[in-house]
């Protein structure tokens, strides 16, 4: 059973908080056409680096709270759990380029969506001529072992945000907040802990957990921890914790020792009741400063969220006096706290009782249309990923947000609507690049982005030929782009592998005797038909088949 959301509709769910947002405050607008929340004093920002983030929705009041002076330039945001699209991200790269900017840092979490998404915005936009840069912002010390992918951004990023606002509005350059905003990435670490689940609009809670247990270090998708604990007090679980975020054991630890400064965020990961945020916020400190850890700063509030997901998490930065003149740095955004700028370790908590008590472009033209068996090999293709969507989306929910059959046939009915619109280039080029638009626009999350990554890498060797040694250098060209962004390598068991093989076999194809390689096993394929005898498409389409991403 879904849960119960006040919204007027699913999908247009993110698009309405967003707006809600921009209509009660005045330092906001929105870019016509995109997802995109921009400072409304964009004009007065000339000469100045711009900061734009964002990633999906639902992680309010992460990252359009934090737009203002001293702040982001902007934030694009995806539906909800899911990655911007790259044409809106552009977009903004674009808007606050006409402004009169000097360049543009993107703050990107580290999540293979938006890794992807903001890359290739990124690339396309630089190939515009603006100069563009990209952090990709890991702070998760959940896991004691670093995973190929890296480290999650977490709540960590909103420390980023402010560094990096303080520093532009200062007038330092894109470089030099690049190089600085990287180094202290470094010293931080956030580790999260819930309840229980949350659950996207329309859908059912993305895991459950047992009433006596809490689960670790999970991730603000509701992805799975590093392990289930029985439920414990406050000051038990925040002490559990802390000792895993700084353990040296810990390849993702936060160093931290007796007599280190840091600023430390509690946050609610968007179901936890004040009451228990005070509570966490008392544990945290009183745990730190136990280890001899000066508090210089202490954030407690709802920063990042995972919906509606009854949880917390810790960050951990360390500072130095330079830095902390950063976050202590004047901003307008709205979901900044407003910390008084003392430091919290060592002032006087508790005043003595008085006496008495007081009161208290189309391009299909050129190059003319796609033959019919292009045309049927699309429709067949879209067909068969429709028929797969709910297998493909309970496959998914074993080890991810289980989307992956909706997102395909997202995809699938947007090239079923492209097709009737009329035929496709017969240009191999041509067909490539509409179809990598296409499903940058109408897909969205991972596939999308790596999909378009090839289509669009690949496209560009069949430009100028369409033989053999083309199609095996559009192969190499698509790999080696999703491999740039998305981190797989052959090996890995992505979707990349089946890819590389194929690669693999067009590259021993361009070898002297190809030809008769290719006509033997075509011989072999034939011979095969004569032999058996053929059956209907329904009886070897069936249960059985498995497809992977």
């Amino acid at each position: 059973m879904t849960s119960k959301k006040l919204v007027n509709s699913v999908a247009g769910c993110a698009d309405d908080a967003l707006a809600g947002l921009v209509a009660c405050n005045p330092n906001l607008q929105l870019l016509q056409g995109h997802r995109v929340a921009l400072r409304s004093d964009l004009d007065s920002l000339k000469g100045q680096v711009a900061l734009l983030s964002g990633g999906g929705s639902g992680h309010e009041p992460a990252h359009a709270g934090f737009v203002g002076k001293g702040m982001l330039t902007g934030v694009i945001a995806g539906a909800v759990f899911t990655s911007p699209a790259v044409g809106s991200i552009l977009a903004a790269i674009r808007a606050v380029a006409q402004a009169g900017t000097v360049g543009t840092l993107l703050i990107v979490k580290n999540y293979t969506g938006d890794r992807l998404n903001f890359g290739l915005a990124r690339e396309q936009a630089r190939a515009e001529g603006i100069p563009v840069e990209m952090v990709v912002i890991g702070d998760d010390s959940a896991f004691t072992v670093l995973k190929k992918a890296g480290r999650r951004g977490l709540c960590g990023t909103v420390l980023i945000h402010k560094v990096a606002g303080a520093l532009a509005e200062a007038g330092v350059g894109l470089e030099e907040i690049t190089d600085r905003v990287s180094e202290v990435a470094k010293a931080m670490g956030t580790l999260g802990l819930s309840l229980s689940s949350c659950s996207v609009p329309g859908s059912k809670p993305t895991f459950e957990l047992s009433a006596d247990e809490v689960e670790l270090g999970l991730g603000i998708h509701g992805e799975a921890g590093v392990r289930r604990i029985k439920m414990a007090t406050a000051d038990e679980i925040v002490e559990l914790m802390l000792d895993h975020m700084t353990s040296s054991s810990n390849m993702s630890h936060v160093p931290v020792q007796s007599g280190s400064s840091v600023v430390l965020m509690v946050n609610n990961l968007g179901g936890l009741s004040f009451l228990e945020l005070g509570i966490i916020a008392d544990a945290a400190v009183r745990s730190l400063e136990g280890r001899g850890v000066k508090i210089a700063r202490a954030l407690v509030g709802t920063f990042m969220s995972a919906l509606e997901m009854p949880g917390i998490s810790l960050t951990l930065l360390l500072v130095d006096e330079p830095l902390l003149k950063l976050i202590d740095a004047e901003t307008t955004a709205s979901a900044w706290p407003n910390v008084a700028k003392v430091l919290v370790t060592g002032r006087k908590r508790c005043r003595a009782a008085p006496a008495k008590p007081l009161e208290a472009p189309d391009s299909t033209a050129a190059g003319g249309a796609a033959s019919k068996q292009m045309v049927l090999v699309l429709e067949r293709v879209c067909a068969t990923l429709l028929g797969l969507e709910g297998h493909l989306n309970a496959l998914d929910r074993a080890a991810g947000d289980g989307d992956c059959g909706s997102t395909h046939s997202c995809a699938a009915r947007a090239i079923q609507g492209w097709l009737k619109e009329g035929p496709p280039p017969a240009s191999p080029a041509q067909l490539l690049s509409k179809l990598s638009l296409l499903l940058l626009e109408k897909m969205g999350g991972s596939s999308g982005a790596l999909y378009g990554l090839f289509l669009t890498a690949a496209a560009q060797p069949l430009k100028a030929k369409t033989d053999l040694p083309a199609w095996s250098a559009a192969m190499d060209a698509g790999l080696e782009a999703m491999q740039k962004y998305g981190k797989a390598a052959p090996g890995d068991r992505t979707m990349l592998d089946s890819l590389w093989a194929a690669g693999q076999e067009l590259q021993a194809w361009k070898s002297p005797g190809a030809n008769l390689q290719i006509l033997t096993k075509a011989v072999k394929v034939e011979k095969m038909r004569l032999t058996w005898a053929p059956r209907p498409a329904s009886e070897c389409m069936g249960q059985g088949w498995v497809w992977q991403e």
